[in-house]
C-alpha cells in the first residue's frame, strides 16, 4: 500500500469511530527535515513529551499549504512516511521568531526544553529550510506555534 492510500485508510478508520472529526482533516505530515528527525520527534509525541511544534509561516504559501487551525486533525507520519498517530490542534499562534516564549519552547519537548535551546536549534532548522527557497533566516520571521493533543495512536 502506498503512503497516501495508507493515510486515507487510517483517516477513514478514525472517522468511522469518531464521526465528529469527519470535516476536521487538516493534513498528513512528518516532523523535521529528515527521517531521523521525524522519528525522534514522533517518539517524543508518542511518549507524551512533545505537545507543540513550530513552523515557518511564510513557507505555507510558497508550498501551497494551509496554515494549521484549532480543531484541525493531522495524521503524523514517521520517517518512512507511515501514518502513526492523529493529533488535534488545540491552539495556533503566529508570532515573530524572537518573541516565541519559554512556555511554548517547553511544549516542544526537545533538548533541555529551554527557550535558549529552542532558539538555537530552531534557528539552525529554519536556516536550512529557508536556504532551500533562497531565503535568509530572519529573527523577525513569523512562526506558526501550534499546540496539539494526541487523539489516536495507530495500532492501539
Amino acid at each position: 500500500m502506498n503512503t497516501q492510500a495508507e493515510v486515507t485508510a487510517y483517516w477513514n478508520s478514525y472517522v468511522k469511530a469518531h464521526p465528529e472529526a469527519a470535516d476536521k482533516y487538516d493534513s498528513a505530515w512528518a516532523f523535521g527535515d529528515s527521517p531521523r528527525l521525524a522519528d525522534e520527534l514522533l517518539a517524543l509525541v508518542l511518549a507524551g513529551v512533545k505537545t507543540g511544534t513550530a513552523s515557518n509561516y511564510e513557507l505555507y504559501a510558497v508550498r501551497g499549504l494551509a496554515v494549521p487551525f484549532a480543531g484541525g486533525h493531522s495524521v503524523l507520519l514517521d520517517g518512512e512516511g507511515v501514518p502513526r498517530a492523529i493529533i488535534e490542534t488545540v491552539r495556533v499562534e503566529i508570532i515573530p521568531f524572537d518573541e516565541v516564549g519559554a512556555e511554548f519552547a517547553y511544549s516542544e519537548g526537545e533538548d533541555d526544553r529551554s527557550l535558549e535551546s529552542w532558539r538555537y536549534n530552531h534557528e539552525l532548522y529554519f536556516t536550512r529550510e529557508n536556504q532551500a527557497y533562497g531565503r535568509p533566516f530572519d529573527p523577525q520571521m513569523p512562526v506558526v506555534c501550534e499546540n496539539f493533543r494526541v487523539v489516536h495512536v495507530r495500532g492501539k
